[in-house]
Order: C-alpha cells, then structure tokens, then sequence
C-alpha cells in the first residue's frame, strides 16, 4: 500500500477531500521525522512506537576488495508494533 492508496482510503471512510488528507498525512510523517530527529521516541496506543535504536560499532568485510572496514556506532529509526497489533496480524494469516 502506498500513501496515495492511505490517503484514498481515509478519505473514502471519513468523506474527507483527498488534498486535505494528504497535507494532514504529510504532517503527521513530518512529525514523526522532526521527533525522531530530535531522539524522542513516539508511542501510539495501539499501533506501535517509533525508536531510535543504537547500533555498536563493528567490523566489517568487503568481499569483493578482500579489506575490513569498521562501521562506527551509529543510531536507526525503528518501528515496534504494540501487542495487540501484532497479533491482529497473526490472527489473520490463514
């Protein structure tokens, strides 16, 4: 599903025009971005929580160069659903 298809199907559940839609959409991911930015964590009840998770430093090869390099400790935006996301989903594998 891409964000045309989310903006299309709330605005055909809510009866919202789709410009309006859009703009509150991008809003709402400028949001999560401009936190995340920030290093604050965003938890929605329900869904899921947006987090920064740190990754360690380590060593790694490139193959086709046959040379180590290290890659240093750096920090990832990640997404953990809540519980009764997840198993929504798991319910509904068939």
């Amino acid at each position: 599903m891409t964000k045309a298809d989310i903006v299309n199907e709330i605005s055909k559940s809510t009866g919202i025009e789709k410009v309006t839609v859009q703009k509150t959409v991008e809003a709402f991911m400028e949001c999560i971005k401009d936190s995340m930015v920030k290093e604050k964590n965003i938890y929605l009840r329900g869904f899921g929580s947006f987090i920064i998770k740190e990754r360690a430093q380590k060593t790694a090869r490139n193959i086709s160069k046959n040379t180590t390099i290290i890659i240093p400790a750096h920090k990832i935006p990640a997404f953990k659903p809540a519980k009764s996301f997840v198993n929504k989903v798991k319910s509904s594998v068939k």
